[in-house]
């Protein structure tokens, strides 16, 4: 998921710091931003909580 990685890029956040900030294993973090796995609802809930201004069609893209 190229964005999900250039988000985390731009904001500065190392793979272990996005998955802290997420509240999830780092191992599932890379799957997700690796294209790996689809992300679940409860990343993408988790991931709005952590990041509301966030535009959430950008996963349905």
């Amino acid at each position: 998921m190229e964005w999900l990685k250039s988000f985390r890029n731009e904001n500065g956040y190392t793979l272990d710091e996005m998955a802290g900030i997420l509240g999830i294993s780092k191992s599932l973090y890379e799957k997700i931003e690796y294209n790996d796995r689809e992300p679940s609802r409860n990343f993408l809930t988790k991931f709005k909580k952590a990041f509301p201004d966030v535009d959430m069609n950008v996963f349905f893209t």
